[in-house]
């Protein structure tokens, strides 16, 4: 059986990150797929239904999910 060693480390406070910028790419990208929803909602709702769920599906999953920018 293998035996497990750790060393004790003192937490270097001068390593850790800064405060989060927010990156305008990213929320460019959440501002153009919203608008993309609201325009395919408004010219023909029912046949675009498909399309503004597939965004909506990706706008969760992709944004929410793994949301660091």
């Amino acid at each position: 059986m293998a035996k497990v060693f750790t060393i004790p480390v003192a937490p270097n406070p001068k390593s850790r990150k800064g405060q989060r910028k927010s990156d305008p790419r990213y929320v460019e990208g959440q501002r153009l797929l919203v608008e993309a929803m609201t325009y395919l909602a408004k010219t023909d709702p029912k046949n675009n239904r498909d399309a503004v769920n597939l965004l909506s599906e990706h706008f969760r999953t992709q944004f929410r999910m793994s949301d660091h920018p």
